[in-house]
C-alpha cells in the first residue's frame, strides 16, 4: 500500500504561505513592500547552483539546500536581525521535524537531513547555499537602493562582509560594479 500524502499535501498549502510573507528587515530600509521569502528562496537556490558550480560542489545539492532554508518560516515567520536580538529564535531542525510529521519516514528523514546539513554549515554545498543567502540579500538591497532606498546599503555591506566562498565574493564584487539594468541593457543591444 502506497504510503499516506496527506501530510505532504498539508504542508505544499503552508509552504504557499511563503509566497505572502515579508521579508520585515526591508521594512527597516523603507521598503514598503518587500520581497516575499518564496521570492528570496526561489533566487537564492539559483544563486546556490551558480556558486556552487563554480567552487566545484553539487549545484543541484546546494540549490535543493537553499530551496529549503527559510520553509520553517510558515511557523516562526521572518524574524530580522533585529527581533533575534530580543527573542529566542526557533531551531530550524526542530521546526523542520513538526512540519514534516506524518509524511512518509524516507521522505520526513531527508528533509530533516536537508536542513540539518544546512543549518550545520559542514559540507560545500551548505557553504554555497548560505553563500548564496547572502548574496542574494545584498542583491535584493541593490535593487532597492536604486529605487531610492538608500538605507539599504547597510544590507548591502553586512551581506557582503558575510560572504565566505571565493565565487561569492568575486560575484559580489561583479554585482557591485553593474547597475541592476546591465543586464536589459545588453539585451537590448543599447550603448551605457
Amino acid at each position: 500500500m502506497a504510503d499516506d500524502l496527506s501530510a505532504v499535501a498539508n504542508f505544499l498549502y503552508e509552504a504557499g504561505t511563503l509566497k505572502n510573507a515579508r521579508r520585515t528587515g526591508w521594512w527597516m530600509a523603507g521598503v514598503n513592500n518587500p520581497e516575499s521569502v518564496a521570492e528570496h528562496s526561489w533566487r537564492t537556490a539559483l544563486i546556490a547552483s551558480v556558486i556552487a558550480k563554480l567552487e566545484g560542489a553539487d549545484p543541484a545539492r546546494a540549490a535543493f539546500l537553499a530551496v529549503w532554508h527559510d520553509t520553517q518560516e510558515t511557523r516562526t515567520g521572518d524574524v530580522n536581525h533585529l527581533g533575534k536580538k530580543y527573542s529566542t529564535a526557533a531551531d530550524p531542525v526542530a521546526v523542520t521535524a513538526d512540519q514534516t510529521a506524518g509524511m512518509p519516514p524516507l521522505l520526513a528523514t531527508a528533509l530533516q537531513d536537508l536542513v540539518a546539513e544546512y543549518e550545520a554549515k559542514g559540507t560545500p554545498e551548505s557553504v554555497c547555499a548560505r553563500d548564496a543567502d547572502k548574496l542574494e540579500c545584498m542583491l535584493q538591497g541593490i535593487e532597492y537602493k536604486a529605487q531610492g532606498h538608500t538605507s539599504a546599503q547597510r544590507w548591502i555591506d553586512n551581506s557582503r562582509s558575510r560572504l565566505t566562498t571565493e565565487t561569492a565574493q568575486r560575484l559580489a564584487d561583479e554585482l557591485l560594479s553593474q547597475d541592476p539594468l546591465t543586464w536589459l541593457r545588453a539585451a537590448m543591444a543599447e550603448q551605457p
